[in-house]
């Protein structure tokens, strides 16, 4: 209390009660968030008893990260003090985001080497916003798919989905494995393979061929190339034809069979871009499979 008897403490008194500044409850108060109740004659201004209790409330949402906009919502009642923390984490986790990709960057800098420029991109690339990347991935699939109506739509949401949700804590290598992904989406040479590859499947296809029919095909072609593969078939063994015409049948064009699956280094690389992003420690088992059955092909190109 105020020698004067008014009950009214002056800033001074304010700070010595709560241990803030002088300088700090000026602040706050020119702010709009701790106003006096009045002022002396002389011009100070004057706090009463609450003042002390909204000064704690004021330095605990402050301590907390919590702006001054934040603060005076709360005060004024516009705002429950548990929405302006729920706001407060959600920004909080969008910087925890953001410093862990920074981590993640500047570990792969320091492990590769990369120059100011490899530096730049990565760095670009890696914090791009999930819609960002993901526009990336779907400029990809229009182009790859553009005007092909019959292509099955399961490759096409495959593709769409494969390799495009880099975790919110991503280690060095998913943050390469994305930077190289994405620079290779817009490789013009991967581009047309992949291209081709669905011209292939579209052509292939009617209008009442179901979805998911070239699932279905690549799973036969998984389980039996990689039965064959536990027996020790080797590609070029006269066994790995009899399982070829098991899969393909025993008109089939071989040759035609190859160059649809036969796309190249940059398709293998894609899909491996795509475990390690995905946090697969093995590249995906397929990838052995088709491996198999594409020198299988180019060993027994049938008659």
């Amino acid at each position: 209390m105020t020698e004067d008897g008014t009950g009214l403490l002056t800033i001074g008194e304010l700070a010595r009660a709560t241990g803030l500044t002088v300088r700090t409850i000026r602040y706050w108060s020119d702010e709009g968030v701790l106003p006096p109740v009045t002022r002396s004659t002389g011009g100070y201004r004057l706090y009463d008893s609450a003042a002390v209790a909204r000064l704690e409330l004021i330095r605990t949402l402050r301590e907390l990260g919590l702006g001054l906009d934040d603060v005076r919502g709360v005060l004024a009642g516009e705002r429950t003090v548990a929405e302006v923390a729920a706001t407060h984490v959600a920004a909080l986790d969008a910087q925890i985001r953001s410093l862990k990709v920074t981590r993640a960057v500047l570990s792969t800098v320091a492990r590769r080497g990369s120059t100011a420029e490899e530096t730049a991109l990565m760095n670009k690339l890696a914090r791009l916003s999930a819609a960002e990347r993901q526009r990336i991935v779907d400029d990809f699939v229009e182009e790859i798919f553009h005007g092909l109506d019959t292509a099955d739509p399961w490759i096409r949401e495959r593709t769409r989905t494969l390799g495009v949700a880099l975790p919110d804590d991503p280690t060095p290598e998913q943050v390469d494995a994305w930077v190289e992904l994405a620079e290779l989406l817009q490789n013009p040479d991967f581009r047309a393979a992949m291209r081709r590859m669905i011209e292939f499947n579209a052509a292939d296809r009617t209008p009442d061929t179901p979805a998911g029919a070239s699932a279905m095909f690549f799973k036969r072609l998984v389980e039996l190339a990689g039965a064959a593969r536990e027996r020790g078939v080797t590609p070029r063994s006269p066994e790995a034809d009899a399982v070829l015409t098991e899969l393909l049948g025993a008109d089939t064009d071989r040759a035609a069979v190859l160059r649809r699956i036969d796309l190249g280094n940059e398709v293998a690389r894609y899909r491996e871009l795509a475990a390690v992003i995905k946090g697969e420690q093995e590249p995906p088992r397929f990838q052995e499979e088709f491996g198999w059955v594409v020198e299988a092909l180019k060993a027994w190109p049938g008659r």
